[in-house]
């Protein structure tokens, strides 16, 4: 109640009119700030719903867009059907972000829904280089919304807010605490695998942090190695112990064209219900060494690996359709080299995992 008073009062920010790139939450009562972004002509981030197919949808009004079209796309269905997806190794530089909230204080400490995916948006634009340590967070929330929050309630990860917008006030909360600086994997207990994998982005940023000598070891792992109860399927070693084929053990030079296979079961050879996955936009640099550490950090080892480095592109062959397709889930939003991969079913599958391999462009 009150949020279109409450969004209009964000045009009367500094923050807000020297903005370029405005990053706001999806939730309704945002839209009116997200009108006002489109209307400005700003450039508009809007994070995916759970971020389950990625970081942000850039808002993309059609050319000439009415007042009426504005107001379309900064509606929910609006960004469904007016917009592209920005993904980790995007250019994004973002000047403001406007978040919602259960409670706030007026110190700044904020409440959100409980399962911290503004925190973790956040943090991971920070990953990204797309927020820095002065970028203003507003949050947006009526006046019965702003109450006192306990300091012990609050979390390193949890994100605190500089400017709240009520209908009647505009608070700015001079707020000393420091933001997160990025993902706190050894403290993310909020994460865990089953997160990871609805969260392919999610998933692909620990891959980067890892490769780039981050510890990424979650809470749940550093648990799992103290208890010598716990099931081998929480721990991520073991994981990728007992699912790596012994084939891709192998190494061969970038360029060449050649196939690793485990052995499949004779039932499977004799079903054909292999299915086969293409990854293309390979760069030339990467070496197939890096793919197969990529397919194991993402719990996407193959049956069989058909590298064509020369072609920039492999194929991934799975023992069915619904393990294909998971691969394919999981593996979405991957970067190598520096280039977001492209992941999808072949095209033309054949009997046994065989593809047409020309067919795919």
């Amino acid at each position: 109640q009150g949020s279109h008073q409450a969004c209009c009062s964000i045009k009367k920010l500094d923050a807000f009119n020297r903005a370029r790139e405005v990053k706001v939450d999806p939730d309704k009562p945002l839209e009116g700030v997200r009108l006002a972004a489109l209307q400005a002509r700003k450039t508009l981030l809007v994070p995916t719903p759970r971020l389950r197919t990625g970081l942000f949808n850039r808002i993309v009004p059609p050319p000439g867009a009415t007042k009426e079209m504005l107001r379309i796309c900064a509606t929910a269905q609006g960004v469904k059907e007016h917009s592209v997806p920005v993904g980790l190794d995007g250019k994004a530089r973002v000047d403001l972000v406007v978040v919602g909230s259960v409670a706030v204080s007026e110190k700044g400490w904020r409440i959100g829904k409980g399962e911290g995916y503004a925190d973790m948006e956040y943090a991971m634009m920070v990953s990204m280089g797309a927020v820095q340590e002065d970028t203003p967070v507003v949050t947006i929330v009526h006046d019965c919304q702003v109450v006192d929050i306990a300091e012990e309630l609050l979390g390193d990860h949890d994100l605190t807010v500089d400017y709240i917008l009520t209908p009647t006030r505009t608070i700015k909360t001079n707020c000393k605490r420091p933001k997160p600086q990025g993902i706190i994997w050894s403290k993310a207990s909020y994460l865990c695998y089953e997160i990871l994998e609805k969260i392919p982005i999610l998933k692909s940023l620990r891959y980067r942090e890892k490769q780039a000598g981050r510890d990424v070891t979650l809470q749940d792992e550093h648990s799992d190695l103290a208890n010598a109860d716990t099931p081998a399927v929480f721990n991520e070693k073991a994981i990728e112990d007992n699912t790596r084929p012994r084939a891709v053990m192998g190494s061969a030079q970038t360029g060449q064209r050649y196939v690793q296979s485990d052995s499949l079961s004779p039932r499977s050879e004799g079903s054909g219900v292999v299915t086969t996955v293409f990854v293309g936009n390979i760069p030339p640099s990467v070496r197939v060494s890096e793919l197969k550490c990529a397919l194991r950090e993402f719990h996407a080892t193959p049956l069989r690996l058909n590298w064509q480095g020369a072609q920039h592109r492999a194929f991934l062959d799975y023992r069915d359709k619904a393990t294909a397709e998971s691969a394919v889930s999981s593996l979405k939003g991957l970067s190598l080299g520096g280039n977001a991969v492209r992941v999808e079913l072949a095209k033309n599958q054949r009997n046994k995992g065989q593809v047409e391999i020309n067919s795919q462009k």
